[in-house]
């Protein structure tokens, strides 16, 4: 069951588009998994080597990136970010600017589960 729930989580957060970012929670909420945002910060640490996945699209419920600040996972996920035109300040990005508002057709015809 673990199992299949990483999967939901792993295709649900591969659906971020590009410059969008989304919470832990709301990643939990869209797999179908209400509640349970440690365990989508726990599918994260798990994912495997081989898979593409863009797991730096995921923050905190505030906009925080997870990582402590000045942390490499941190200078990581903040340059990745970055690098999709997503605005990063003290570690922190605008939900209200950045925030993955996916309507009910995205999700739909994005999610396979």
């Amino acid at each position: 069951m673990k199992a299949s729930n990483y999967t939901k989580i792993w295709q649900t957060v591969q659906a971020i588009p590009p410059g969008k970012v989304a919470s832990y929670g709301q990643i939990a909420d869209f797999a179908g998994l209400p509640g349970r945002a440690r365990l989508v910060g726990k599918a994260l640490g798990m994912v495997p080597d081989d898979m593409q996945l863009p797991w730096y699209r995921v923050l905190r419920a505030n906009g925080q990136i997870a990582f402590p600040s000045g942390s490499k996972g941190a200078e990581e996920q903040k340059g990745k970010l970055q690098e999709e035109g997503v605005v990063v300040l003290n570690n922190r990005v605008r939900l209200q600017d950045f925030g993955w508002r996916p309507d009910l057709a995205e999700l739909l015809f994005t999610l396979k589960f």
